[in-house]
């Protein structure tokens, strides 16, 4: 009888309460004395938390991070204007509920894309939709669905992420089509999702780096003004941690 179960149970998927069932069967006088309500109780919960730690795992992999980053890691020991309580409220991602924005600025290796990376993770681990880009990567990416008939796909996609990440904001100067594309990207997110973008650049020079005054309005209107700023500070955490001591130096 009990194998019956166990099959039926694998051919409807339910992967967690073979294990758990198969688990009580191992260990019958530890759950001899419950209730039948109660064994299929535990039951439930452990294919309930499997199925959430797959969707989690999904997220994760569906973001493509730069980075395995998490908040638990963020190295606080080095002076970079980063605080533990602003950490811990970012990552609670109340903002990203309330389709808020978040800027990072500072200047190379100060750790910004780690930070976004961690924060992103963290979303994740709370079921909302992230995706992490290079912004020049995100711009081949929107050129090559324009030649494949994709571009309205693509966007549609873009919109639906709950905190979508842009990396190394204002490295190159944007072609006109980049800021028409920014435009559309940022549009269609406004009041409805969030947005994360990192720069080495600080937000006031952000305005003359897009290159269309009617445009650089448009776009950091929709950027900024219900957005969080941090701007990270120090020597480029690259360096300090990458150092090679004296005997690994090469003769």
């Amino acid at each position: 009888m009990s194998a019956i179960t166990l099959n039926r149970l694998r051919e409807l998927k339910l992967s967690g309460m073979v294990s758990a069932l198969e688990h009580q069967q191992q260990q019958v006088s530890a759950f001899e004395g419950l209730a039948f309500t109660d064994r299929l109780d535990m039951l439930l919960e452990t294919e309930q938390q499997l199925r959430e730690n797959r969707k989690q795992d999904r997220l994760v992999q569906q973001a493509q991070f730069k980075l395995c980053a998490n908040v638990e890691n963020i190295d606080y020991g080095h002076k970079r204007n980063i605080r533990r309580d602003t950490v811990a409220r970012l990552a609670q991602c109340d903002w990203i509920a309330r389709k808020q924005n978040l800027l990072l600025t500072g200047p190379c290796g100060s750790g910004k894309t780690y930070l976004a990376c961690a924060i992103g993770h963290a979303a994740c681990l709370r079921d909302y939709r992230v995706r992490y880009y290079r912004l020049s990567r995100l711009f081949l990416e929107l050129t090559q669905s324009k030649v494949d008939g994709t571009y309205s796909k693509l966007l549609k996609q873009l919109s639906r992420v709950d905190f979508l990440i842009l990396d190394d904001w204002g490295l190159e100067p944007l072609q006109p089509s980049h800021r028409h594309d920014l435009m559309e990207i940022l549009d269609d997110r406004h009041g409805a999702t969030s947005t994360g973008v990192l720069s080495q650049l600080p937000t006031n020079q952000w305005y003359d780096g897009i290159g269309d005054n009617t445009l650089a309005d448009a776009i950091l209107d929709r950027l900024m003004h219900n957005a969080h700023e941090l701007k990270l500070q120090g020597e480029s955490m690259r360096k300090v941690l990458g150092q090679l001591t004296e005997g690994e130096h090469l003769e």
